[in-house]
């Protein structure tokens, strides 16, 4: 793409930003920006919605308050800048396009999006026309290319004069790389002119080195349990933690510095744990959980104009404070609601 030196007029990005609440700073720490395949917009209004109508019933038992949990727009906000990229692509025969992963299990992420988009429903399942914009679903992991045909398929999207979510440069913006480089000093001045801005997104970076630090690595060896060694995947399941993060290390440096290329280093986030019921095959269990907080957001820009650019909802995960990963796909941890106090 970078030879095809293609010209992209109409951006589209439905994001998730990830924090955790550091218990020692009491600060939200971004962990890290999804660009591609943001899940659970859908199914988090209905856990919001459940969980605001229990407490409707039975808060005044409880001592809670159903206007304390914010109210949460992440799917229908979604749906709008998806139609609103359709609607610029100015072609009202054309259709949405998802790709999806065989088998998939998230299947409800595209239902939900689906029943909201009423600008474009109509045209959406129809065949011989246009696509005006293709929703990536999928594309994500090394799985979803198992052979040429993968890769040539998206190749050709990319080719294409569809409006990608995301394009290939925009997917590459959410690498751990792109947000460790984005922590060095004086980099965040290359986009931003308000001092003010700069220093409000500087406080919610964690630590963040490349593995070419040697005063960093031999910090690492020695206190692995505070860092997090991440390579370039998305997904869940695919971080380093505790003494793996040495061993990892170690190993790497036999490698090479190809090997070493593709981890970056994070300082460990430890969260304040609260004690929480969770019910699993019908067992109610006692155990300290921790939170993390996700911020949906949708920017979408023709050429110099910027028609989108909104903090859409909110995703809430719970797990034990024991479980170093929170996918809830991958089934560490379970959906939730944020109670303002």
């Amino acid at each position: 793409m970078l030879e095809l030196n293609k010209k992209e007029d109409i951006r589209l990005g439905l994001h998730r930003s990830d924090y955790m609440l550091d218990a020692a700073t009491n600060q939200l720490y971004q962990i890290e920006l999804n660009t591609i395949s943001s899940s659970f917009p859908g199914l988090s209004c209905l856990v919001t919605e459940l969980h605001r109508n229990l407490l409707n019933h039975y808060g005044k038992h409880l001592g809670l308050d159903s206007q304390r949990v914010p109210g949460n727009t992440a799917v229908s906000r979604y749906a709008e800048a998806l139609a609103k990229a359709w609607k610029e692509y100015n072609d009202s025969s054309s259709v949405v396009m998802m790709v999806v992963q065989p088998e998939e299990r998230n299947i409800y992420i595209n239902i939900s999006i689906y029943s909201h988009c009423d600008k474009v429903k109509n045209s959406m399942c129809s065949s011989g026309r246009a696509v005006a914009v293709i929703y990536f679903r999928s594309g994500y992991s090394p799985n979803d290319y198992p052979s040429e045909l993968e890769w040539r398929a998206r190749l050709l999207m990319e080719k294409s004069s569809a409006i990608k979510c995301p394009s290939i440069s925009y997917h590459l913006v959410g690498t751990k790389k792109i947000q460790q480089e984005l922590a060095k000093p004086n980099v965040l001045e290359r986009f931003l002119d308000s001092k003010d801005d700069i220093e409000k997104l500087r406080k919610c970076f964690a630590g963040l080195w490349s593995l070419d630090d040697s005063d960093i690595v031999n910090n690492v060896v020695e206190k692995p349990e505070l860092f997090v060694l991440k390579p370039q995947r998305e997904g869940g399941g695919n971080n380093i933690y505790g003494e793996a993060v040495r061993d990892t290390l170690l190993q790497l440096q036999q490698d090479g510095s190809k090997g070493l290329a593709a981890y970056i280093l994070m300082q460990r986030i430890f969260p304040t744990s609260s004690p929480t019921h969770l019910v699993r095959d019908g067992v109610c269990h006692q155990d300290p959980a921790v939170s993390e907080l996700g911020v949906y957001g949708a920017y979408l820009r023709n050429k110099d104009k910027v028609i989108m650019n909104d903090q859409c909802g909110y995703l809430m995960r719970t797990k034990v404070s024991t479980s170093n990963e929170g996918g809830v796909a991958a089934g560490f941890a379970v959906l939730d609601s944020i109670y303002l106090t």
